[in-house]
This record gives structure tokens, sequence and C-alpha cells, in this order.
């Protein structure tokens, strides 16, 4: 986004939801008490939010293996006279986290104590105090059972736990970089990219969808077939609205199945999230594209300031996910394609610019979905998803604000995706904000490398695409 360079200090303020506690734990002037209730011995305090009177929150955890009931707990401070009733009905599934704002009720201080009880007030489950505010949160490492640190914030999902003493290293690939487009032929705010053999598909911030085609064997430009010369208008489902349009992706059935994208709000009323995706046919001639299915994921996901929501989106097919061992996080066991009915045969992974989270989800042919996964890039955001088949593995891609670092992540022995390589970027790339990025398939192999593509949201020196290198 344009605006990219000015927002990032914003990003640890944003959420309302996370947790996690475990047993009893002193770290220097961290302390955590014992759960004393063994009914609610599952529920933890799992993280805890202290910078700024609208950002006071704690988050809970549920370790367990039975979903847990939590109608009319108390949380306090340290102070027994403050008190917020967490809302009837409110359960909390198996590896579930859930987040609650607080300050209304009472404020966190620098020297301070979450607690948390039964119903009756008097049961105490379980504890945490600091010495000092969080920075930007207090998180549990691991989930439900580890020590206090700093952390990022990750209300309402797996805490960020580092990157498991992975150290970045050199790109993976040449070290040169070159422009793969026409001087100022798309101009800024070119966002998200996917490759589809011979088309690059482009999603561009103002509502524009592009499908681009070689020009030549290192470039691309506009088709100029079909309706796509200038690019084309994106509309909102009934024919309505703006989308700012971040990230593109196809499922197993390619562009003939629908191309989805991901947008963080309606240009048309732009101070409001609407993190939605959205699927378009995209088999006829006309300039304008309405959607025909939008799946808007908003009440799902921690609210995040507008221009700091949905940024990259990919497709996972159901059955690289299920031969990984994929974890539901929904229901805590294995992922099973079958219990969803109708879908796009895998799962979309979405990524928030604002948190550097990434969500996984099952959309639903009739427009409902299911959350399958929550878990931290490690990074201050994720501007970029993009899945590679052929290394089964998802890259995680930064702008600038993150010096151009890319992660990529694969499916660990416990389910959850978790970080297996750090790189920097391209020793020949300035540290552009690239928020696209597109990894070529393994036919374009040639002498152990592919191609790669980057488009820059600033179109730096009136260049939005370039092109790099990787192994193969």
């Amino acid at each position: 986004m344009t605006e990219s360079r000015v927002r990032r200090w914003r990003r640890s303020l944003r959420f309302l939801l996370v947790a996690v506690a475990g047993p009893t734990l002193a770290v220097g002037a961290l302390t955590v008490s014992p759960a004393h209730a063994a009914a609610a011995d599952d529920i933890r305090i799992n993280e805890v939010v202290t910078t700024g009177d609208v950002n006071d929150s704690v988050e809970l955890y549920n370790k367990g293996t039975a979903t847990v009931d939590l109608s009319g707990w108390i949380l306090r401070d340290d102070n027994d006279s403050s008190t917020y009733a967490i809302a009837s009905g409110t359960t909390l599934a198996p590896g579930g986290f859930v987040a609650f704002d607080v300050h209304n009720a009472f404020g966190l201080g620098s020297d301070d104590e979450a607690r948390l009880y039964l119903a009756d007030g008097t049961t105490l489950v379980d504890s945490f105090s600091w010495t000092a505010h969080s920075d930007p949160s207090w998180s549990r490492c691991p989930d439900g059972t580890g020590t206090f640190g700093s952390a990022a914030v990750t209300l309402g999902a797996a805490n960020d736990c580092g990157s498991g003493g992975i150290s970045a290293t050199a790109w993976p690939g040449g070290g040169s970089v070159a422009t793969a487009d026409t001087k100022n032929a798309f101009g800024s705010d070119l966002s998200g990219l996917y490759q589809e053999g011979s088309v690059l598909w482009a999603a561009q911030n103002s509502g524009k969808l592009w499908r681009l085609v070689p020009n030549g064997s290192t470039a691309w430009k506009a088709d100029t077939t079909g309706g796509w010369t200038s690019g084309k208008t994106l509309r909102f489902p009934g024919g309505s609205g703006t989308p700012d349009d971040e990230g593109v992706t196809l499922t197993g059935a390619g562009s003939s199945g629908g191309v989805y994208v991901s947008s963080e709000r309606d240009a048309d009323s732009s101070g409001t999230s609407r993190l939605s995706v959205l699927r378009y046919d995209v088999s006829g001639t006309a300039t304008t594209l309405t959607a025909t299915t939008e799946w808007n994921l908003t009440s799902d996901l921690p609210a995040v300031g507008s221009n700091l929501g949905l940024e990259g989106i990919t497709w996972v097919p159901d059955a690289a996910l299920t031969a990984a061992g994929f974890k539901d996080a929904s229901t805590g066991a294995a992922y099973d394609p079958a219990n969803y009915g109708s879908h796009t045969g895998g799962v979309f992974f979405v990524g928030v610019e604002g948190t550097g989270m990434i969500y996984g989800y099952v959309l639903k042919d009739g427009g409902t979905f299911t959350r399958v996964a929550a878990v931290s890039s490690g990074m201050a955001g994720v501007m970029e998803l993009q899945w590679e088949p052929q290394a089964s593995r998802l890259w995680v891609v930064c702008d600038d604000t993150c010096s151009g670092q890319h992660r990529t992540m694969r499916v660990d022995s416990s389910g959850v995706l978790a970080t297996t390589a750090i790189y920097n970027r391209p020793s020949g790339m300035d540290n552009l904000n690239n928020e696209g990025f597109a990894v070529s398939g393994s036919d374009a192999c040639s002498g152990g490398t592919k191609p790669v593509y980057w488009s820059d949201d600033s179109n730096d020196s009136g260049h939005a695409l370039r092109r790099g290198t990787i192994t193969c």
C-alpha cells in the first residue's frame, strides 16, 4: 500500500484475542501462580498486552481436549474490586485462543497482575504478574505451558515464539534482479501476484485485476485481448463498492475455476475494514467484474486498521495438507476435508499486514467458512503468501518494513506451520516496497534455477515488476 511506510508503528496496538497459561513459573520479575480449580486446569492465561488504554487485553488458551464454557468467569488485575465478567455463552475449544479487551473495566499497569477466576469470583484458575509494561506483549512460549517473555502481539492466535533459532541466510538463488515491465506500464499500488503457466495475474489496490502475458522472454505486459488491455475493474457482489484488493490466487481448477482476491476494505468507505476473500469469473470479455462470492472474514478476525488488513492469499490443496499431517485448529485433530462438505478442495491462507499473522480458512461453496489455522509469521507484517507445490512449502513475504525478508514454512511434526528458513532479499535488489511475489513452476527450471517475480507497490524508478531466480 502507498501508506505502508507511515503506518508501521501502529502494528503492535491492534488486537483483542489471545491467551495461554501453564504451571507455576517464576522468571525474573514475572510470576505465574498455579491453577487451583481442577475442572479448569486446562484454561491458561497465555498473553497479556498493556500497551495503551484501548489495548489492555488478556488472552486465554485451552490446552486440553474438551471445550470449556467460560460464561461468567472473572478477570481481575491486582485490585480485588476490578472485575471483568466474561459474557454468557462464551466457550473455548481445545487448542483455541480468545482474548478480552478489559480496558473499560480496569487498566493494566506497568507493575500489575492478571488473574482469572471461576464464575464464583473466589476460585483462582490462573494468574500472571509483571513489573514492566509489555513490549509489546507478554507471551507464554510454548503456548499454555511455557515461560512468559516479550514477543509480538498475536492476540487470538498462537504466540510468536521466535524462529526456532533459525538465522537469516543469503537469498537461495542469484543475486541479480532486473526489471520485468515497461516503464510506467502499471503505476503504483500493484500488489499480489500469481503465476499460472504463461499468465501472470496481478492485483492492484485500486480495485483492478490484471492478466499479464509474456513480453519477450523475461518481462510481462497487459494482455490486449478479452478486455484486459487496461486491467479489469473489480466490484463486490451486487456490483457495488471498490475492493482494495491486495492478493490474488487460484485453486487447483486454475483460472477457469475463478480468480480469488483478498481485500482489506471497500475503497469507497476507506475508513472501515472489510477483510474479505472474493471470487471472480474471468471467462468473459466485460471490463468490469462483479464478485460471484464473498467470504467476509471481518467478524472472525482481530480488529485492524482499515489499511492494515488482508494482504497476501494463497491456496493449498487438501491432499498436500493431509499428507503432511496438518492439524485442524478448530477441532484439535488431524485436518479432514470431509468435515467441510463442498468447498474448493483446499485451504486458503491469508496474511494480515498489521500483525504478521497467517490464518487458514476452508471457504465453503455457499459463502460460509471455518478457520482451521492461526500462526504468527514471526515478521512485523505479511505482504504476500505463495504456496510452492514442487517444494511443498509456503513462502511468506514482507516488504521494506522487514528489509525485504522472506520466510518459508512447512507443516511440522505437530501438525502446524513452522518456519523452515529465513532469507534476506537478493543482494542486487534495493529495499523496495514489494507487496507481491510469484514463483514459477518446475517446468521453468533451467540450469538449476527458475524465475521468481516481485511487484513493487511504490513503482520505484517507474517499474512495478522485477525478476530474479531461486534454485530449483
